[in-house]
């Protein structure tokens, strides 16, 4: 049977308050992701960036012996992976509507937390097929900003910090071996 495609895409939160990267959370930026896509799309768009059945139930409707789940549709695109520290974001929605997502994501003026509201954008960085081409490209991303880094560093100290950090942007061997897909929990 043919998978329903996906795109995930790699985002990170731009802000000049250093508070606002202590009060992500994915609930927070799912809703304002969309939010801005219903700005921009207005219910079509976020139709279509929504539409996200369980996989059991899909399997179910055509016929392949397992029992009915109730289908469910998910509030997308899902926030898969969120690094408050880094301020590092992956979203995922459909394949055909990633575009609709790319297009909504510069209308992100603010996320709101805990009656806070902190001023950000999200910068898209990459946009792949795979939870894996996304880490490799964060990791290529990672290391030449720490390149940079190293250039303006001002002492020697400073200097080796940075030099360990571009030693340690790799992946795993065993990363490698466990196959290049960690994409869903199953839960569609």
């Amino acid at each position: 049977h043919a998978a329903l495609s996906r795109r995930y895409v790699l985002c990170e939160v731009v802000s000049e308050d250093p508070r606002c990267r202590q009060c992500i959370e994915d609930r927070v930026l799912g809703l304002a992701v969309r939010d801005a896509i219903t700005r921009v799309h207005g219910d079509y768009g976020l139709a279509c960036c929504s539409i996200s059945f369980t996989g059991a139930g899909v399997r179910a409707a055509r016929g392949c012996g397992v029992p009915p789940a109730p289908l469910t549709v998910r509030v997308c695109p899902a926030v898969k992976y969120l690094n408050a520290y880094t301020g590092t974001v992956l979203l995922r929605c459909r394949k055909d509507s990633y575009r609709l997502l790319c297009s909504a994501l510069p209308f992100v003026r603010c996320l709101e937390s805990r009656g806070q509201r902190y001023p950000c954008f999200l910068n898209t960085l990459h946009v792949g097929g795979t939870i894996r081409t996304c880490q490799k490209f964060l990791i290529q991303y990672n290391r030449t900003q720490l390149l940079r880094l190293l250039q303006n560093c001002t002492n020697e100290e400073e200097r080796q910090c940075i030099q360990k950090s571009l030693l340690s942007c790799s992946l795993t061997e065993e990363q490698s071996e466990s196959g290049d897909e960690e994409d869903d929990d199953g839960t569609e």
